[in-house]
């Protein structure tokens, strides 16, 4: 079930993120967010009130801290997004929110069986592979760009918030139904609100053209409701497994988004990332099977 629950979160953000990412090449990632963090957290609050169960001031907390942090990770993951190919930024940022979540159910004891371990460094390998992209020529020094505007490092930082993310979430626990859930996205929605507000109000800075055409605004739509879904397929999978388990398998969202990518915007696959596809299959395999 564990595994079913984090491959099926993994699919909804691959999908969401390649979605969002469209909208904020054509906006900026704190326009396509405007959009994106309030459909969800109307949506997550709905099945919250269909579900029911009676929310507690930890597991609030909690889901307000992961929220907050996964905002910072999603302003930091849509600028990625919009300043390099979605092929290198995903799998980097899938990576660094992998590690985290490992380490810290490392941490607190958790031991997994010798094949599903496998399976989890092989589903890390590919993470790896997917992420390896050509050499390209020196990059032109004469206008340096400030460290907002490099792709793989904001992808980096995101992957971490991410990883902050899956642990905190996990820390919330199921007693009060999918409440830790509309926290979160909350916590969203107050990260992208205060962004914006340091940017406009106090830097002056434009938040970019805002997001328009019917199309344009469908995507950011369904980008929104599918991260929602995403959440809540996550946080059902953590409550029911091992921590490391559930955040590796969720991580391998970025094959999704890169063959989105690939069909979208015919951003090259090159012979090492198909490898890593086929050893992200490879270790999912393993993972069910042990």
């Amino acid at each position: 079930m564990v595994t079913v629950l984090a491959l099926g979160a993994a699919l909804a953000y691959g999908v969401a993120d390649f979605l969002g990412g469209a909208v904020a090449r054509r906006s900026s990632a704190l326009r396509a967010l405007l959009w994106c963090v309030p459909t969800g957290l109307v949506l997550v609050l709905i099945a919250t009130l269909i579900v029911g169960g009676s929310p507690t001031p930890a597991s609030l907390a909690w889901g307000f801290g992961a929220g907050a942090a996964g905002g910072l990770g999603l302003i930091a993951f849509y600028r990625a997004l919009a300043r390099g190919p979605m092929s290198v930024v995903a799998p980097v940022s899938a990576l660094a929110a992998a590690v985290l979540p490992i380490a810290v159910g490392t941490i607190r004891g958790e031991r997994l069986e010798p094949g599903v371990v496998a399976g989890v460094l092989l589903c890390l390998v590919a993470i790896v592979l997917v992420s390896m992209e050509e050499g390209t020529e020196a990059e032109d020094t004469s206008a340096p760009r400030g460290p907002l505007d490099n792709g793989p490092l904001m992808a980096g930082v995101s992957g971490v918030c991410f990883g902050i993310f899956f642990v905190f979430l996990r820390e919330a626990g199921d007693g009060g139904g999918l409440w830790p859930l509309v926290a979160a996205r909350t916590g969203n929605l107050v990260v992208v609100l205060a962004a914006l507000l340091v940017l406009t109000r106090l830097r002056g800075l434009s938040a970019g053209p805002p997001v328009s055409g019917r199309l344009m605004i469908a995507l950011a739509l369904l980008s929104g409701a599918l991260d929602a879904g995403a959440n809540a397929l996550y946080f059902i999978a953590s409550q029911h497994g091992m921590l490391s388990l559930a955040a590796v398998l969720t991580s391998l969202y970025p094959a999704i988004t890169v063959l989105l990518a690939r069909i979208a915007y015919a951003e090259r696959l090159r012979v090492v990332q198909r490898v890593g596809l086929a050893v992200a299959v490879a270790g999912v395999a393993l993972v069910t099977v042990g």
